[in-house]
């Protein structure tokens, strides 16, 4: 077991002011996990501002028991905090503990915060049960229209990802009044015909189509 002495050296580790001595610190806590680590690293991803370290407190926390880990996870998910929200969506997401999904709220995947809401599309598509793809697909298509093109480009992949759940949502989404939910319905439409066609030229063929009306 770790001693309350390591526990408390790797905390300080974790607050360093060098993001190259936090991300050691969650290596080595990745290393050798213990119980003891799991509360210090939870509590780390809510607040680190560098991305390779959250990466390396997401390895560290799957490296522990997820009996230990998604409990706490699932606690941050009510946290005021955005970065609290996206990175335990994340973390959750990664381990693929579906015992999770009742915790994907329908608050999370419309949060007004694009981090956290394209994490819980990701989360939600990792995690949901088999049966439970036509109501995510339709909370999912009240955010067409959402945001930049990264934004727009997530939805859309998690959108295609629910497979055929995902048709009747979209077929719904083309009497939409607002041209840009047409737009990205119509990008994602040509996304998930051809996976490999460029979600930009997707983006501005669907934009012609919506511009020229019916035919």
């Amino acid at each position: 077991m770790t001693t309350t002495e390591n526990i408390q050296q790797a905390l300080r580790g974790l607050v360093s002011d060098d993001a190259s001595v936090r991300l050691r610190a969650a290596l080595a806590m990745g290393t050798s996990p213990d119980p003891g680590f799991v509360e210090t690293l939870v509590a780390r991803c809510a607040v680190e501002p560098d991305f390779p370290v959250r990466e390396m407190l997401t390895w560290a926390l799957l490296r522990q028991s997820p009996t230990l880990t998604v409990p706490l996870l699932v606690a941050e998910l009510r946290s005021p905090i955005a970065r609290a929200r996206s990175q335990a969506l994340h973390t959750l997401s990664k381990i693929g503990d579906r015992s999770a999904w009742p915790a994907i709220t329908r608050e999370l995947l419309t949060d007004s915060d694009d981090e956290v809401a394209r994490t819980a599309w990701r989360a939600a598509v990792a995690l949901a049960p088999e049966g439970a793809e036509p109501a995510l697909a339709a909370v999912l298509a009240t955010q067409l229209g959402r945001g930049g093109r990264e934004v727009r480009l997530s939805l859309s992949r998690a959108m295609i990802a629910l497979g055929e759940a995902v048709v009747p949502v979209l077929d719904a989404a083309r009497r939409h009044s607002d041209p840009e939910v047409r737009a990205h319905l119509g990008a994602t439409e040509r996304l998930r015909a051809d996976p490999e066609a460029g979600f930009d030229l997707a983006v501005e063929e669907a934009k012609r189509v919506v511009a020229l009306g019916p035919s």
